[in-house]
């Protein structure tokens, strides 16, 4: 008779490496997204340090990668553990369901008490050991049998992401900060932003969820039959000779969803989803305003530089990111954004980085496509 596997030997690692990043537009483009950048001035991208900080707690060999097939070389250039059994190539973006449950599709066939964990590549975290105690109190709420997810404390009132709201302790000896989640709450207008944070109720939602590979699924096939019955037919043809003729067969008719509709929500309302607070350092680097605060640490008077180029300032704050050679002067400017490339060049504010998406929208109705 076999001994069941510790929860922590059940556990496999999903990175998702998706997304344009349109907020980070012109230095973030569908050829090269912004987790194949470096951001924070480490020496490494935002996918290597995502690698690093997760390689410990589920080794390197138990790490799989979603990504688009445009990116396959620069991932496997980027991640040089990465075993090529383990890398997940998207034809088209279809929304964090079909990447992530895809994965732990095929991780089910392979392990059928597989316990993942999704993390997405674009995230910073500087305090790891923090993460990783966490990461592992979650895996052992998700091996009672839940879907969880780790929150983030917020640092100050905000309407850039969604909000958990915090129900019971699920008195776990094994995870003593785990509670039950209530429900869900899509990213709220100012004022009630500042009642949750205020209530202290409530928790940033990462968009990170660890839970058995089969109560995904079965949760997913409960929601979204249809979408479970196409992805189960690219997992069941996965490790085959059948792979790439299912794939182009059924790919292109997946359903666009977010994992948080499909899955996480309905979940919630019925009792199977649990959080454990995360009480570390938390960046999701979604703009520009984003990258300039984590790079000056909040305080005035800087001015941050991503790049090799040639800056001349005087009397400047803000973020200078560059992918040119050029000599660029800054003058009398405060919280500017300045973003060079070879064919594009963009100038806002911290206070407007959020505009950014809606010109990279203006550039793809316009027929200039080309430059995203």
């Amino acid at each position: 008779m076999n001994t069941p596997r510790k929860p922590i030997e059940r556990f496999f690692t999903i990175i998702p490496a998706g997304g344009i990043g349109s907020r980070l537009w012109p230095l973030s483009r569908a050829s090269a997204p912004k987790f194949l950048h470096d951001l924070t001035g480490s020496g490494q991208t935002l996918l290597q340090d995502t690698w690093d900080r997760l390689s410990p707690l589920s080794g390197a060999d138990r790490i799989l990668v979603v990504t688009g097939q445009a990116h396959q070389g620069a991932v496997v250039e980027q991640v040089e553990d990465l075993d090529l059994k383990n890398l997940v190539l998207e034809l088209s973006p279809k929304d964090s369901t079909a990447a992530i449950v895809l994965a732990a599709a095929i991780l089910a066939k392979r392990e059928p008490d597989v316990i993942v964990g999704s993390f997405a590549a674009d995230h910073v975290i500087p305090d790891t050991e923090a993460f990783l105690a966490t990461v592992r109190e979650a895996i052992e709420v998700a091996a009672t049998g839940k879907i969880v997810t780790i929150g983030i404390t917020p640092t100050e009132p905000s309407v850039a992401f969604g909000y958990i709201k915090l129900g019971d302790s699920l008195h776990l000896e094994s995870a003593p900060n785990a509670v039950s989640v209530d429900k869900f709450i899509e990213k709220p207008k100012m004022v009630t932003a500042r009642k949750y944070v205020e209530s202290g109720k409530y928790l940033w939602n990462a968009g990170m969820f660890i839970a058995p590979a089969a109560l995904l699924l079965e949760q997913l096939q409960k929601s979204e039959p249809e979408l479970h019955a196409a992805l189960n037919e690219i997992a069941d043809a996965w490790d085959t000779m059948y792979r790439e003729s299912v794939m182009h067969k059924v790919w292109p008719t997946l359903k666009k969803i977010a994992i948080d509709y499909s899955i996480a929500e309905p979940a919630a309302e019925a009792g199977l989803v649990a959080v454990v607070p995360g009480n570390f350092t938390w960046h999701d680097v979604g703009d520009f305003a984003a990258i300039a605060e984590l790079q000056s640490a909040g305080r005035s008077g800087n001015l941050a530089i991503l790049g090799n180029t040639k800056v001349l300032a005087d009397s400047s704050s803000g973020i200078l990111v560059s992918d040119t050679d050029r000599l660029i002067a800054l003058i009398g400017v405060e919280d500017i954004i300045v973003v060079d490339t070879p064919d594009a060049l963009l100038v806002t504010t911290k206070e407007h980085a959020q505009r950014v998406k809606s010109l990279v929208d203006a550039l793809r109705a316009t027929g200039h496509s080309d430059l995203l």
